[in-house]
């Protein structure tokens, strides 16, 4: 376990607040593409073209079409939560402190697991805003630019509620002041390429004098940042190590 016993009793005792960022590793098990891996959707698509504000407004319907096949995929009834986002949930539940999940990823099968307390920092695939009444709801099938806003009937300004290049993540305030104050930060499933997530390690360490683990498949770019490490799948890792943490068997 990347953690001694003796830390984790300190960290149980203090009931220490925790700070988990997860990313499109850990849904990959799950069956969802990733998206930098050599064969991932940013290989098969051009960024410049599909997710970005200027690409929205050049050519809607591409952009339409690219997150109504990525919607479909993730309502595959294939597609569920896997042993990894159930044990975040587990871990959330039944620790003694405040567990915060920061994910990047804009599927929903940490929410299906159980997670609550929950920020999609990159947004959430299955919902839609409007940018004529800033409308924000749950959105299941396609979309397109003739889609009329179920509150204000305009057409042309719904869009997928997901942060596109150039945009801002969502919930940073809330999110840096919880790396400001944990005792323990987790890093599971991410490539340490994206800012500003690939930067949370060192505020949580530097700020809050946290301890920082890196679950992750292989070294992210980011790995030497990290106080402890372990390296494999996720729905392998991730249960064993929550499964240290609360002191029960996974």
């Amino acid at each position: 376990m990347p953690l001694r016993p003796d830390l984790i009793d300190i960290l149980r005792n203090e009931a220490a607040p925790i700070v988990i960022l997860t990313g499109a590793g850990i849904s990959k098990e799950s069956g969802l593409h990733t998206f930098r891996d050599p064969d991932g959707i940013w290989a098969k698509y051009d960024i410049s073209e599909v997710a970005t504000p200027d690409a929205f407004i050049a050519n809607p319907d591409l952009v339409h079409h690219f997150y109504n096949d990525r919607r479909a995929g993730l309502l595959d009834p294939a597609v569920q939560p896997n042993a990894a986002h159930l044990a975040l949930a587990k871990l959330e539940a039944e620790w003694p402190g405040d567990v915060l999940l920061v994910t990047q990823n804009i599927d929903d099968l940490h929410g299906r697991a159980g997670s609550q307390n929950l920020i999609h920092m990159h947004g959430e695939l299955q919902k839609i805003r409007c940018t004529h009444c800033d409308l924000l709801t749950d959105w299941r099938d396609d979309l397109t630019k003739e889609t009329r806003c179920p509150s204000c009937s305009k057409s042309g300004g719904l869009r997928p509620h997901v942060v596109w290049f150039g945009e801002m993540p969502l919930e940073m305030e809330r999110i840096y002041a919880a790396l400001g104050s944990c005792g323990l930060f987790i890093s599971i499933g991410t490539s340490g390429n994206v800012y500003p997530a690939a930067g949370f390690v060192q505020i949580a360490h530097e700020e809050g004098a946290a301890e920082t683990v890196e679950l992750n498949l292989e070294p992210s770019s980011g790995a030497t940042l990290f106080d402890h490490s372990a390296y494999g799948a996720a729905t392998d890792l991730v249960p064993k190590f929550v499964a240290a943490l609360l002191k029960t068997s996974d």
